[in-house]
């Protein structure tokens, strides 16, 4: 799943703060977001997914919060880097291991 840099965050922020801004002039936060998206050029899903990000990001909504996903993600790569080396370790603990019984049968 690429990521499109499309839209700068900066256009993001506004477009998540005039939702917020103008969600009460609307029947509801899916309105505001449909209206605020034919402005900015985005679809509305886009958009809605941006809001909810924000208000994950700032406790409004419960979930995972971006800072907690980028560490999760961190920890993940950490533990698969780690498993790799003691797997390559095992392996080399093995074929060394097997080494010195063959060394010791030649005597």
């Amino acid at each position: 799943m690429a990521k499109s840099a499309r839209y700068s965050p900066e256009v993001r922020e506004r477009a998540v703060r005039m939702v917020f801004e103008h969600e009460r002039e609307h029947t509801s936060q899916w309105a505001a977001i449909v209206s605020i998206a034919g402005k900015i050029g985005c679809t509305p899903e886009t958009l809605r997914t941006w809001v909810r990000r924000t208000e994950i990001d700032t406790g409004r909504r419960g979930g995972v919060t971006s800072d907690e996903r980028a560490r999760m993600k961190e920890l993940e790569r950490e533990n698969r880097e780690l498993r790799r080396a003691n797997e390559i370790l095992r392996k080399a603990s093995a074929f060394f291991a097997q080494a010195e019984l063959d060394r010791r049968r030649k005597r």
